[in-house]
Order: C-alpha cells, then structure tokens, then sequence
C-alpha cells in the first residue's frame, strides 16, 4: 500500500505542474517591459499573445513583421518555443495516464511502472528546459528586448513546474528503493 499512496501523491503533483504548464502557455507574460515611472506603461510578450497596456488589448504573436527580414530568426525561434511548450502539455498528459496505470494495475505494475513514469517525467522536464532555454538566449541577444525587460510570470510558472516534476521523480525513484516491497510474504515459524 505505500507505493500506491506515492504514486498517487506524484499523480497530484504531476497534475498541478500541468495546470502551471498550461497557464505559463495560456498567459501572454513570458518577457514583459514595464515604464519606471508613475504611469504604468507596459508591453508583454506571450508565446502566443502580445499585449500592450497602450491599446489596452492583446494581439496574436508572431505576426507576418515579425517573422521577415531580420527578424526571421526570432520568429522561428519563439514559435519553436510554442510547440516545445505544448508537446510538453502532451507529455505531461501521458505522464499522468501512466499513473492512473500504475496506480491501478495492480502490484507488478506498480514494480515495473514506476521507470515509465519517470522516464515520462525525465522527458517532460528537458522539453520545458529547452524551451526555457531558448527564450533565454533570446532575451539576452534580440535586439527588441533591451533595458526594462524582464522575465515574467510565465516564465515563473514554466521554472515550478519543471522543478516540480524533478522533485516528483526524484521522490518515486527514492521511494521505490526505499521503502519495502509492497505485499511481500511473512515467513512462517518453525517449532524450537
């Protein structure tokens, strides 16, 4: 029984990193400019959204002027981020229907499938560090994000739910060497 109950507490920790997977996506915030003075000013960059405080509305992002001229690497790069981001959100949904499995299939699934769930969990975090990764090398070398700019929450977001995964794949591993087999058997007692 102790195994089903680690199971099932990754199973709710997988499933709120999702939910901050999907809103770091959803959330148009992953680099935001705000102006230092008393009025608030502010652009944000989502991966698939640009607001502006000025307009007061939010735009889709990429558009066709940001994705010519010299700006083609950029394009490519931030809607490599998009899709990297939702095939994480895909993972992220198998991860969790390899715990339901798990967690009900029984004693040898149990035995056997923790290395798939972490296995799942191992890809979902490199795929989210990826995409990180580019929108850091972006916001150190695009021009268009200069002094002001920021990483948001978004970003905030994607980091946790990551770390989240880490730590749950770190505890399942733990926990499988860790604890004792699950519905093993007693020996019998011998007469003396």
């Amino acid at each position: 029984m102790p195994r089903r109950i680690v199971f099932g507490f990754g199973f709710w920790l997988t499933a709120a990193a999702t939910a901050m997977t999907i809103a770091s996506i959803v959330l148009p915030r992953w680099v935001r400019w705000e102006s230092g003075g008393g009025t608030s000013i502010h652009y944000s960059y989502g991966l698939h959204q640009r607001c502006s405080s000025i307009t007061g509305t939010c735009e889709p992002f990429p558009q066709y002027d940001d994705c010519h001229g010299d700006s083609k690497s950029f394009c490519a790069m931030w809607r490599t981020t998009g899709f990297l981001m939702s095939f994480a959100v895909i993972i992220e949904c198998a991860t969790l229907v390899a715990y339901l499995t798990v967690i009900f299939g029984g004693k040898q699934m149990r035995d056997k499938g923790w290395k798939v769930v972490c296995f799942l969990l191992g890809l979902c975090i490199l795929v989210q560090c990826a995409s990180m990764a580019v929108v850091a090398y972006l916001y150190d070398n695009d021009s268009r994000f200069f002094i002001g700019w920021r990483l948001d929450t978004s970003w905030i977001l994607c980091t946790v739910s990551w770390s989240v995964q880490f730590l749950t794949a770190i505890g399942i591993s733990a926990a499988v060497f860790v604890l004792p087999e699950e519905g093993g058997y007693e020996l019998i007692q011998g007469d003396s």
